[in-house]
């Protein structure tokens, strides 16, 4: 497993937009919010290069203050995020969410990086963003599921408790599913990642 990582060129890279303009086609047929999802594909372009910029100088710097700011800057941005799907509740709720995907987060991302992988120093780049990145986004997508469900509940006179226990099962739906097929159907992004660039399959698995 020694062989590099095959360049891809912008003109293959095309290539990878044709699923997603049947999806959009479907969308626009359909008389659906396509404008919603084509402004979320633009956005991640956006997104994608400015961060493979933004990486390159990261990983130059070697400074964990700027490590200290890009995840602040994550957990703010993923808490905000996971809330898009109760618009109207988003500041008051904001902090809850700030508190889930940052204390849940970082105490998970605390284990992975000092006692799993017992990084030294602690802000290695190539390290702590990808895993920061893998856990903040799981703690974005059940809280967004876990406040769309307990307002939903809410409002259809459950009490807080019945709502509570009803928005964790649905947002640990996605989470169940990915543990039931990982090995079966898909492999974990940094498993994907390891092999790609060359890692023996045996110790991508563990990463």
């Amino acid at each position: 497993m020694s062989e590099s990582i095959q360049s891809i060129s912008l003109s293959e890279l095309s290539f990878a937009f044709i699923p997603v303009i049947i999806a959009l086609s479907i969308l626009f047929k359909w008389s659906l919010n396509a404008r919603n999802s084509l402004y979320a594909i633009s956005r991640m372009l956006i997104q994608l290069l400015l961060i493979g910029h933004f990486l390159s100088y990261i990983f130059s710097a070697d400074s964990g203050y700027i490590i200290l700011l890009l995840l602040a800057i994550m957990v703010f941005a993923s808490s905000w995020i996971a809330l898009g799907t109760v618009k109207q509740q988003r500041k008051p709720l904001f902090r809850f969410a700030l508190y889930s995907i940052l204390i849940g987060g970082g105490f998970t991302l605390l284990i992975m990086s000092q006692l799993v992988l017992n990084l030294k120093p602690w802000f290695l780049p190539q390290f702590i963003i990808p895993l920061v990145g893998m856990v903040f986004a799981n703690g974005m997508n059940s809280v967004s599921l876990a406040a769309e469900r307990v307002t939903s509940e809410l409002k259809k006179g459950l009490d807080y408790n019945e709502a509570r226990n009803t928005a964790v099962q649905a947002s640990l739906i996605p989470t169940i599913n990915s543990l039931f097929a990982v090995g079966l159907v898909s492999l974990p992004g940094m498993t994907t990642g390891q092999i790609l660039s060359g890692v023996s399959p045996m110790v991508a698995v563990r990463y």
